[in-house]
């Protein structure tokens, strides 16, 4: 395999494209910016969603599932948290396709949604709508609650695995009674992450709290880890 990757210190982005070609775990699909993550590269997927799954629980979270679709309308709610990913937002006009005689299949006009939709970027806005109905009282805290799904985020330049259109992950979303309980929610899913990256993945990280500038949209704090790579930057 080595003969037919290209040399790190020639090309570090290409190498790694070619060595998860060659490893047989992705490739590029017929869809713009998409993967398909073949049957090795999946199974390893499987193993660290299996382990992560359990570390969650044992920290007492519970999973659930989401829709896929967000009304355009909770976005509108939340335009500072959106901010950071609404040039990459994937949006459902229309329900219907129909057969032209002359141009063939094409989207039905008379389909039009009364409301657009969004493929979910991210599950807060439609998550948190639907905990006003579970939150009644400080009795019903801490909500931890975690997700399994795919993603959409309309990337220009993509990389597979790294950035892509559509990806596989997890999110935690936590509700408590107070800041601090908040906080010491964030922190210890911080060392939870760490642990899995450094003792299950083999990955030294460096643990910490991103700067103003790099803050996630609408956060207050944004906690991460992040590792450095051959080639000197961090991921």
């Amino acid at each position: 395999m080595a003969k037919e990757l290209t040399p790190q210190a020639e090309n570090y982005s290409q190498w790694y494209n070619d060595l998860v070609i060659k490893a047989d775990m992705a490739e590029n699909s017929a869809v713009r910016g998409s993967m398909v993550i073949k049957p090795y590269g999946y199974a390893i997927w499987e193993k660290m969603q299996a382990i992560l799954d359990g570390m969650f629980k044992e920290t007492g979270h519970q999973n659930a599932y989401f829709p896929l679709f967000i009304p355009k309308s909770f976005f509108s709610k939340e335009a500072s948290h959106v901010e950071g990913f609404a040039k990459e937002c994937a949006i459902v006009t229309h329900y219907r396709l129909k057969n032209d005689p002359e141009k063939g299949i094409i989207v039905d006009p008379d389909a039009k949604l009364e409301e657009e939709l969004i493929v979910r970027p991210t599950s807060e806005t439609i998550i948190w709508n639907t905990y006003r109905s579970w939150i009644q009282s400080y009795r019903d805290l801490p909500l931890l609650i975690n997700q399994w799904a795919n993603v959409v985020r309309w990337e220009m330049r993509t990389r597979l695995f790294l950035r892509t259109s559509e990806f596989l992950w997890q999110e935690g979303h936590t509700a408590h009674a107070t800041r601090q309980e908040a906080i010491s929610e964030a922190e210890l899913m911080l060392r939870v992450y760490a642990d899995f990256a450094e003792n299950f993945m083999a990955m030294p990280v460096l643990c910490g709290v991103k700067s103003p500038n790099e803050r996630f949209a609408g956060a207050l704090e944004t906690y991460c880890i992040e590792a450095l790579m051959q080639d000197g930057k961090a991921l």
